[in-house]
């Protein structure tokens, strides 16, 4: 949607990537293939910086790329089709836009109540507030057809729109097919005509198809429509998929940052109501421009073009004249603004000619290269009636263009995260002011109550309130202890001070790597791990020293490698490596996990180098070597016995573009303490489910040897999926994983569920204590008011936070014949929080998750190939 006024029009993004804003004088931009008309203008938000020509000359060897806009057409506010059936592994789009599909029903059919019982009951707020229709409202559909036919959605717009007094049609919503309007036409089928420019009569049909309920998935997709409608009226600007305030920013001068705050709303049906979910969000921007970067690069050692290369290819970059986002895939050295494209009307402009006209905007520097953003395939496709869309890529004027987010290097600056997390990391009293007075603004600005009036829609005066539980604190076991934690924190490090751990595996035969010039934090950790190891039951022996004469990564592989072949029964192999340098800690860790199977640590020197936090830290990496070597450091009461929890979760190839590792975790003991690992690759369009049945098959086959028979109940926890990827996991992952029970035993049908794990949510939970709202306690779950009626479906808050407000966790059971009642899995999900190894607290997901995530994570990074099954029954992902 786009908007006429003097001069210049206001800018509105439609989405996310490619820029589809539209020029004053000529709506086509530079390079692009003529697509239809001018539709409308673009407001310039503000100019990237210029300074005195710089010229940045092209490598000879770089080839051009086929000179192409920088922009496209600006997506019309739409409504798209809504099917309430999905292929399976179909990516949902519009969800990415904010719209509504129909959701898979995965709650089973003999779950009538799924509310547990267990805990006392907690005093709760949301960031939901109600979406009411008003009494005997209801919004109506219908199709509208043209004859003859029209093909560009353009002109059938325009064509319906000379009806609009006569019919009533100020208030609608019209994707050039399906019209959506407030009232009822006084007739089930309307027919007029309309005449084209070329004089030629268009037969218009109009009839009504469906009545809408509120709570329709049409519906729904429709309000998050209105929706963005009301963020643009209250001036604020879409980036990407949410809306932003550029003129309530703040700036953090000291590191050139400036963040625009922002909501992420969407409207969908839960148990009770249709509700707004509104969380704050805010949009990270660079004050200075991709030119300014490449200003500071030419006095930076190295060659330019490469570091420039390296510095911007795979940023995403904000064109503040149309406020869009784009990614960019490389950097055309011998394309400048000086340079031409074809227009629509076929005439060449050249680049600094066409800003100046379309947006006003005077290029200052005539030297610099172009940027490419080269569009995905989605992009590719044609919009239903629309015509085909650009393939080609889309050329970016680097004076104009300000980069997003934070770098790598400004996430590892403490200074940097401390500054920023003042303005995003807001508690639950800020967080609640904010979302109060935004809704106070939905309900009291005449232009939103004019666009909620006109389809009898209204929001309630303040956020739902409701009642949740509270799950008590857990009795943690060690060898010779039991203790409990406070509550609010669910942490536990200082009760295990002193404390054995249940299992300590002796570390006898172990090799340390190190450089000359880390020598001496060396002998101090070993030093220091000799000393606080055996008080946790954890005999630490003498090392094999093997000291190197520089840090170059081939002198840590031959001596890793020779030590693994000389020395026999070897169980250990610690590196000391002088800093973080991913090539080194990746050849490293592929050497001990595929070539030459062994657990490793490596160690960055620096990490040893402060005296004063020696200790704590060997305590730390005294536990994590126990846990490599196959040792348990804690447990809980488990009342259920022969039962196996599967973690499943996913993480992308680094190294393989369109690939994905999967993590499988099963435990094989009864107190969920021991497990067997495996990994699963799949490339784009591949089901995760094609390697499940090989994982499953195998854990069982493990259990089976370590316990003399198969698990009665398996309970597998899914993270890593979407809500549109629901049915890929019902349809095609559950019956691979039950082929592999068939296979263990002809007769073999244990009691099955299947959980499926979100963290990336926006639900947030707020309690009130004596007046003040703070964070929930951990073991907070909520089973009402905000879960879907088609899911059998919880919310545990298992964590404790010391900044900000604390997200929960979504929990959706799938597939239930384990006889278990809402309470149990509650409190064994709650239970497996507390059961990862790398912290002394509860962790957001259950341990096996967080296993499974570790161990991608670590082939997807590192090793980039299977590891070696000899170290598949421990847990040396860690």
């Amino acid at each position: 949607m786009s908007t006429r006024g003097g001069g210049r029009g206001v800018g509105r993004g439609a989405g996310r990537g490619r820029s589809r804003g539209t020029g004053v004088t000529d709506s086509r931009r530079p390079g692009e293939t003529p697509q239809g008309p001018p539709q409308g203008t673009q407001q310039q938000v503000g100019r990237g910086r210029g300074r005195a020509s710089a010229q940045l000359q092209q490598p000879k060897q770089q080839s051009p790329p086929e000179s192409v806009p920088p922009t496209e057409e600006m997506a019309k506010l739409s409504v798209q089709d809504t099917k309430t059936q999905q292929k399976p592994g179909a990516k949902r789009e519009d969800r990415r836009r904010g719209a509504a599909e129909e959701e898979m029903l995965t709650r089973p059919e003999h779950i009538h109540d799924k509310s547990g019982k267990h805990g006392h009951t907690i005093r709760l707020m949301t960031n939901h507030v109600v979406l009411k229709n008003r009494p005997g409202k209801a919004i109506y559909q219908y199709n509208v057809s043209y004859n003859p036919p029209i093909d560009s959605k353009g002109l059938r717009v325009g064509l319906l729109r000379v009806h609009e007094d006569a019919l009533k049609l100020q208030k609608r919503i019209f994707d050039g097919m399906v019209l959506y309007l407030p009232h009822r036409l006084p007739n089930t089928v309307t027919e007029v005509v309309s005449q084209t420019k070329e004089g030629e009569n268009v037969r218009i049909t109009v009839k009504l198809t469906n009545e809408l309920s509120a709570n329709s998935p049409v519906c729904l997709q429709l309000f998050n429509v209105l929706f963005r409608k009301i963020l643009s009226s209250l001036e604020m600007k879409q980036i990407g998929r949410h809306y932003f305030n550029p003129k309530a920013y703040s700036t953090i001068p000291q590191h050139k940052l400036e963040l625009w705050p922002g909501f992420i709303t969407s409207i969908l049906q839960y148990e009770r109501h249709v509700m707004l979910c509104a969380d704050i969000s805010h949009k990270i921007l660079r004050t200075d421009t991709v030119l300014d970067l490449f200003y500071d690069l030419q006095g930076a050692p190295g060659n330019f073009h490469d570091n420039a290369t390296k510095a911007v290819v795979g940023e995403i970059v904000l064109t503040r004249y149309n406020n869009r986002t784009y990614r960019i895939d490389d950097i055309a050295w011998d394309i400048n603004p000086k340079s031409t494209f074809q227009s629509y009307s076929g005439e060449d402009i050249a680049y600094v000619d066409y800003y100046k006209k379309a947006y006003d905007i005077k290029i200052e520097d005539f030297g610099q290269p172009m940027l490419v953003s080269r569009p995905r395939k989605k992009d590719e496709q044609p919009r239903r009636g629309g015509p085909p869309v650009s393939t080609g890529p889309i050329m970016l004027v680097p004076e104009l263009c300000t980069r997003t987010g934070l770098s790598e290097e400004a996430r590892a600056d403490f200074r940097v995260m401390k500054d920023v997390a003042i303005y995003t990391r807001q508690g639950p009293e800020k967080r609640v002011d904010t979302l109060n007075k935004f809704i106070n603004q939905l309900n009291t600005n005449p232009d939103v109550q004019a666009i909620l009036g006109s389809w009898n829609l209204e929001f309630d005066r303040s956020l739902l309130k409701f009642e949740g539980r509270t799950l008590p604190p857990e009795q943690i076991y060690q060898k010779n202890a039991q203790f409990s934690y406070k509550p609010n924190e669910a942490d536990w490090s200082r009760e295990m001070r002193g404390q054995k751990v249940i299992q300590g595996i002796g570390l006898e035969r172990y090799t340390i790597v190190f450089s000359r010039r880390d020598a001496g934090v060396a002998q101090d950790f070993i030093q220091t791990l000799q000393r606080v190891g055996p008080p946790m039951g954890i005999m630490i022996g003498n090392p094999y020293v093997e000291e190197l004469q520089n840090d170059r990564t081939e002198y840590f592989l031959r001596c890793i490698q020779s030590s693994i072949k000389e020395r026999n029964a070897l169980q250990m192999v610690i590196a000391v490596l002088p800093n973080n340098r991913k090539d080194r800690y990746d050849a490293i860790k592929k050497l001990c996990c595929v070539d030459a199977p062994i657990p490793s640590q490596c160690i960055v020197s620096r990490t040893l180098s402060k005296k004063q936090m020696l200790m704590s830290v060997a305590t730390k990496i005294c536990l994590q070597l126990n846990c490599k070597l196959g040792g348990e450091l804690w447990a809980l009461e488990v009342p259920m016995k022969n039962v196996m929890v599967i973690g499943v979760d996913t993480y992308h190839d680094s190294a393989s573009k369109g690939k994905s590792v999967g993590g499988f975790i099963a435990s094989t003991n009864s107190t969920f303490t021991r497990y067997y690992s495996q990994t699963m690759s799949q490339t784009t369009g591949q089901e995760l489910a094609d390697n499940l049945r090989v994982c499953m098959a195998g854990a069982l086959r493990k259990y089976h040897e370590v316990n003399g028979r198969l698990p009665d109940r398996i309970i597998v926890y899914r993270d890593g999926v979407g809500d549109g990827q629901l049915p890929v996991v019902v349809e095609h992952e559950l019956p691979q994983l039950k082929q592999a029970f068939k296979a263990a035993q002809a007769d073999y049908k244990p009691k099955f569920g299947c959980i499926v794990v979100k963290k990336r949510i926006n639900t947030r939970f707020f309690a009130d204590f004596r007046g003040q709202l703070i964070n929930p306690t951990p073991g907070t779950v909520v089973d009402s008011e905000v879960t879907k009626p088609n899911w059998y479906d919880f919310f545990l808050v298992s964590q404790s936070v010391r900044q900000g407000t604390v997200t929960p966790t979504h929990f959706n059971v799938i597939e239930d014949t384990t006889g278990l009642l809402p309470d149990h899995i509650q409190r064994l999900t709650y239970k497996l929080t507390h059961l990862y190894y790398n912290w002394p607290g509860t962790v957001r997901v259950p341990a096996p998750c967080q296993y499974a995530h570790k161990l991608a994570f670590l082939v997807g990074q590192s090793i980039h190939k299977p590891p070696a099954s000899e170290l598949e029954d421990r847990l040396y992902f860690l």
